[in-house]
C-alpha cells in the first residue's frame, strides 16, 4: 500500500517530527509519497532534511497556471466531484470573500495533487489548517479516504474559522499529539464519533533517544531551543535572566534558535546587560541541538502556546531535566520529578526555576535526568508511533 503526505512547507527545520515519522513509516515496510505546498526550506542544516528535498513534490512549483490546468481537468473530466469539492470549498470559506478566494486556491491544490495520486490509497496532512483542508478536498475529488495530524495551538485558537468540525467529519481519523490536543478535538467532534481521535505522540530520533547520558554539567549553563517567535515567550525568558543576572548568580544561556523575533530579542538582551550571559546561535543541525542541550543543566522553554514541543521530549531523552511552562500536554510529559513546571507568562517563577537549576546537585540533576529520559523513550518512540499511525492507514 502507497499512502502520501501532505505538508504546507516540507522539508524545514522546524518539521523534522514529519520526518521522522515518514521514515518510521517507511522503515517498517510503508511506501510513502511526500507532498509539499510550498518549496522546501533554503539552507537546511541538517543532511536529513537536505535528502528529503529529492523525494518531495512541490504543488506550487510550477506556478498558477499549471494549478488553473490542473483545475480545468479535473473539472472537465470528474465535474460531479469537482462540484461536490467546490460546495465544500466555498463553505469553508464562511461567507468572507477573502477565505473564500483562499479556498478556491486550496481546492486548485487539491486537483494539482489528484492528478498526481496513482497507485496511492491514503492521504495524510499535518496541521489541521491548509494541509487539512486541501487534504479534505483530494478526498472529495478523487474518494482517496485522508487523515491528518493536529498539533495545536493553531488549529485550537480558531477551531471553526478552520472549520475543524467539516475537516474532522469528513476524515477517516485524526490524530492528536496528546490527550489534551485529543480533549480540544472532541470539543468538536460528534460524541458518536470519538473513537476516530487517536493519540499518537510525536516521535524521538534516535540521534536523542540512542545517545549516551552523560553527566550532568558543573558549570553555570542554560540552554533554550525555540523558534524566535511571538508563542515561545522569550521576552519572559529575557526578563527572567535578567532578574537572574539581578540576584547576583553566575550563569549563562545559549538560545538556539531563529526567527522573526530575532532583533527584537537581540535588542533586549543589549538593553538588559545581557550580552556577555545570552547567547543566540541561529538555526543548528541535530547534532548542534544535542550539544547545545547536553551542555546545560537544564532546556528551558517558557511557551505561551504549544501542542506539545518535540525538543522538551528531546531533551528528556538526553537526560537533561527542562524548565517549561504548565500549557497543553506538557504536564502529560513533565513534573517536579524531571523538571520545573511554571506559570505561563511568569517573570518570577521562571526566575526562581532557572535560580534552582543552577545551584542543583549533579545528584539530583542525574536523577532528574534518568527519570525524564525512561518516561519519553517510553511514550515517544518514533518507529512504535510511526507504525502505530501506519496501521490506522492500513499500510501496515
Amino acid at each position: 500500500m502507497t499512502i502520501a503526505y501532505l505538508v504546507n512547507h516540507y522539508p524545514t527545520v522546524s518539521h523534522s517530527f514529519i520526518r521522522r515519522e515518514i521514515l518510521g513509516i517507511e522503515a517498517a515496510g510503508g511506501t510513502v509519497r511526500r507532498f509539499s505546498i510550498r518549496p522546501p526550506a533554503r539552507d537546511l542544516p541538517d543532511a536529513q532534511d537536505r535528502a528529503e528535498v529529492a523525494r518531495t513534490e512541490v504543488v506550487l512549483a510550477d506556478g498558477m497556471g499549471a494549478l488553473i490546468g490542473a483545475g480545468l481537468r479535473t473539472m472537465l473530466t470528474r465535474p460531479g466531484r469537482f462540484a461536490r469539492a467546490l460546495r465544500a470549498a466555498i463553505s469553508m470559506g464562511q461567507g468572507r470573500p477573502s477565505q473564500i478566494a483562499r479556498q478556491l486556491i486550496y481546492l486548485l491544490e487539491a486537483c494539482w495533487i489528484v492528478g498526481r495520486l496513482a497507485g496511492v490509497s491514503h492521504l495524510h496532512a499535518h496541521f489541521g489548517t491548509n494541509p487539512a483542508a486541501v487534504a479534505r478536498l483530494v478526498h472529495l475529488l478523487s474518494g482517496v479516504s485522508y487523515s491528518f495530524t493536529v498539533h495545536g495551538p493553531e488549529e485550537f485558537d480558531g477551531p471553526r474559522m478552520l472549520d475543524l468540525p467539516g475537516k474532522i467529519a469528513d476524515a477517516r481519523f485524526v490524530v492528536a499529539i496528546s490527550s489534551f490536543g485529543r480533549s480540544q478535538l472532541m470539543r468538536w467532534t460528534d460524541p458518536a464519533a470519538w473513537d476516530k481521535l487517536a493519540v499518537i505522540r510525536c516521535g524521538v530520533d534516535e540521534m536523542f533517544a540512542g545517545a549516551e547520558t552523560a553527566p550532568p554539567v558543573e558549570r553555570p549553563e542554560l540552554s533554550c531551543v525555540a523558534r524566535l517567535s511571538g508563542q515561545k515567550g522569550l521576552p519572559i525568558l529575557i526578563e527572567a535572566a535578567a532578574l537572574v543576572k539581578q540576584r547576583g548568580i553566575d550563569f549563562h544561556l545559549t538560545l538556539v534558535g531563529d526567527g522573526e523575533m530575532r532583533r527584537e530579542i537581540e535588542a533586549m538582551i543589549a538593553q538588559r546587560g545581557l550580552t556577555e550571559n545570552v547567547t543566540i546561535t541561529g538555526y543548528l543541525d541535530a547534532a548542534g541541538v544535542r550539544n547545545a542541550i547536553t551542555q546545560s543543566r537544564a532546556m528551558v522553554l517558557p511557551s505561551f502556546a504549544e501542542g506539545l514541543p518535540v525538543v522538551i521530549m528531546e531533551a528528556l531523552a538526553l537526560s537533561t531535566p527542562v524548565i517549561v511552562t504548565a500549557i497543553a500536554g506538557t504536564p502529560e510529559l513533565v513534573d517536579a520529578s524531571c523538571g520545573w513546571l511554571i506559570p505561563a507568562g511568569s517573570v518570577e517563577p521562571l526566575a526562581d526555576a532557572m535560580a534552582e537549576a543552577l545551584a542543583a546537585s549533579p545528584e539530583r540533576l542525574r536523577e532528574m535526568g534518568a527519570i525524564g529520559r525512561a518516561r519519553v523513550l517510553e511514550q515517544h518512540d518514533a518507529g512504535r508511533n510511526a507504525r502505530q499511525i501506519a496501521t490506522l492507514m492500513g499500510a501496515l
